[in-house]
């Protein structure tokens, strides 16, 4: 018997939402996507663009990103636009800043903490985000398809005490072959300056 992909929401939501309690500042849900989801991350990372990065409503992204998808890819489509729904929800925003890109180097080697309020992200394929709360001495990493949730500085009432620093995954130690991620990141719309940027952005 299938489970309800509503209920499934529902819960994702419920879990989710601890991440606006005082002094907590990240939070990892973990989750396995649908068979259909990672095969269809499986070929937009072959065959989809390299970057999609679009800012609005739920809806209005759907509209400006739809064509970058094919039927083979579409789950892929529907479980990100799920994703934007579920960090509107927990954020209290209407519109969202998502981007989907394919990464191959080490980006974002150091352990920081990011200048905008509250930011998810969901490695699709590859390594999760690495996060350390002691300088690095110890340090936590996300699942595979797990939604990580995280304060930035410009989270309301953010402060340094406790606060987590989080990294990309080092890829260039990993064998060859596994040496991409295809990472999900969704933001308010006008995290980082983005309402400057074109509402939605398609890179080959």
């Amino acid at each position: 018997m299938s489970c309800c992909p509503t209920r499934d929401r529902l819960s994702d939501l419920a879990g989710c939402a601890a991440i606006r309690e005082d002094g907590r500042f990240i939070l990892e849900h973990p989750r396995a996507p649908a068979a259909r989801v990672r095969e269809a991350a499986g070929v937009y990372l072959a065959e989809g663009a390299r970057l999609i990065q679009a800012r609005g409503t739920v809806p209005e992204i759907r509209a400006g990103i739809a064509g970058a998808f094919t039927g083979r890819t579409v789950a892929l489509l529907e479980d990100v636009l799920d994703l934007a729904r579920l960090y509107g929800a927990v954020a209290g925003q209407e519109a969202v800043r998502l981007r989907l890109e394919r990464i191959v180097t080490d980006s974002c080697r150091k352990f920081h903490v990011d200048q905008v309020g509250l930011r998810l992200l969901c490695a699709y394929v590859g390594p999760g985000v690495q996060w350390t709360a002691d300088g690095g001495a110890r340090i936590g990493q996300a699942e595979t398809g797990a939604v990580v949730l995280m304060k930035g500085r410009r989270y309301a009432n953010w402060t340094e005490e406790g606060h987590v620093l989080h990294r990309s995954p080092p890829l260039s130690g990993l064998p060859e072959a596994e040496r991409v991620r295809l990472l999900l990141t969704v933001d308010a719309a006008d995290a980082c300056g983005a309402a400057d940027d074109a509402p939605v952005t398609i890179a080959a």
